[in-house]
């Protein structure tokens, strides 16, 4: 499958890579868009996905043509999903799971790169410590990416993920003595 979105470059030569973190949720789907380039991050875009419908099967459906729609107006290469952790409530995995499961068929659909990153590895990213809270993320996605108010909490998150995956990726390139990334792996 080819990509059709399109890296750009500094002019320096070094690419520009658009990254898409996606926060999934059954209810509240956060998205949010960056543009890395080498260590530095710019906000493109964020957002909230609100699922209205209560039937699983519309609910999943809207969550993978509502996160197509923002991939194709902003045509992100990559793109980042938090892993599914443990809950106590063995539905709300489930429900959590199949909301993962619709942003990835988009992001694979449209030819992106997909990475996964844990809850503390976007919150260390972010924050610098694992457990930090919403308000925390919130509070540092607002500094890190110069934004003049604080993002609704599901797109925040979105951002961090975002911020997790690029800023990982340069070090995981570095350490491999890679040149880049294709179908999620180094080459």
């Amino acid at each position: 499958m080819t990509n059709e979105n399109v890296s750009r470059f500094t002019s320096n030569n070094s690419p520009i890579i658009r990254i898409l973190g996606i926060d999934p949720g059954s209810v509240i789907t956060g998205y949010g868009i960056i543009d890395m380039d080498g260590n530095h991050a710019v906000h493109v875009a964020h957002g909230a996905i609100r699922i209205k419908s209560d039937s699983p099967a519309e609910k999943l459906h809207f969550i993978f043509e509502r996160i197509g729609g923002v991939i194709t107006e902003h045509k992100p290469v990559e793109a980042a999903i938090e892993r599914t952790f443990m809950h106590k409530n063995a539905d709300s995995v489930i429900k959590l799971g199949q909301a993962r499961a619709s942003a990835m068929i988009a992001f694979v659909e449209k030819g992106l790169d997909v990475f996964e990153y844990t809850a503390n590895q976007v919150k260390q990213a972010a924050v610098g410590k694992g457990h930090a809270d919403k308000l925390q993320v919130q509070h540092m996605v607002k500094i890190l990416l110069c934004l003049k108010n604080k993002p609704q909490a599901d797109a925040a998150d979105a951002l961090a993920i975002a911020l997790c995956h690029g800023h990982s990726r340069g070090g995981l390139l570095r350490m491999a003595g890679a040149e880049g990334i294709r179908g999620g792996r180094l080459k």
